[in-house]
């Protein structure tokens, strides 16, 4: 799962969503020196990609796009499910969207200098263009895929995906619903382990 998804799924433990927010910039096991939550979070966001990865619905969604995108097609799909959660966020939150990210962006602007340097140039990023806001919109997403095409040096072509979008909008939309169930459950129980136990068994895998 994208940005978005990790951090709704962190449940508002301001520690464990630090943890979540980061881990894509955490290297292996090396994050020892932390706070127990934010490894707690970390190691959440490992279980949630592998959850993901392995989820039959996602493997269908993928496969939508796997011909024209090969290895980018489930990078793709951790975006097209971002959209799906803004475009939907009442479904799952009683919060307002839009107070929401704007809580998020402020959170984030104040932790930036004690996170890493990379997740320091996202925070930057995400707040300077409102990224999580403008996931709910089809222009937003085609920003964020026009990006990370530039970022490949246009070998994802991953810009072109805005049209698998908006071309299979209704299908894309009904596997998110469907996988986000049992995602939601998933993570409510992971959440529970990890708080029962302080740390899972799993802290020495990388995933």
């Amino acid at each position: 799962m994208n940005f978005l998804a990790h951090l709704y799924l962190s449940q508002n433990n301001s520690n464990i969503l630090i943890g979540n927010f980061i881990a894509d910039h955490i290297r292996g096991n090396n994050f020892s020196h932390l706070s127990k939550e934010i490894q707690q979070g970390i190691i959440l966001h490992r279980e949630i990609d592998t959850f993901t990865d392995a989820h039959k619905v996602v493997r269908k969604s993928k496969r939508r796009l796997h011909e024209r995108y090969r290895h980018y097609d489930g990078v793709i799909i951790d975006i097209f499910f971002d959209h799906y959660l803004a475009k939907n966020w009442s479904t799952y939150s009683a919060i307002p969207f839009e107070n929401y990210t704007n809580a998020i962006n402020t959170f984030f602007a104040k932790k930036a200098p004690e996170l890493p340097e990379k997740s320091q140039q996202f925070i930057h990023y995400m707040i300077e263009y409102n990224i999580l806001f403008n996931y709910q919109f089809t222009d937003g997403i085609e920003k964020v895929l026009n990006g990370l095409n530039r970022r490949t040096k246009g070998k994802s072509q991953m810009h072109l995906a805005i049209e698998d979008l908006k071309k299979l909008d209704a299908q894309f939309e009904t596997d998110f619903k469907l996988f986000f169930q049992d995602l939601r459950v998933f993570t409510q129980q992971k959440l529970q382990l990890l708080t029962q136990s302080g740390k899972l068994e799993i802290q020495n895998k990388e995933t």
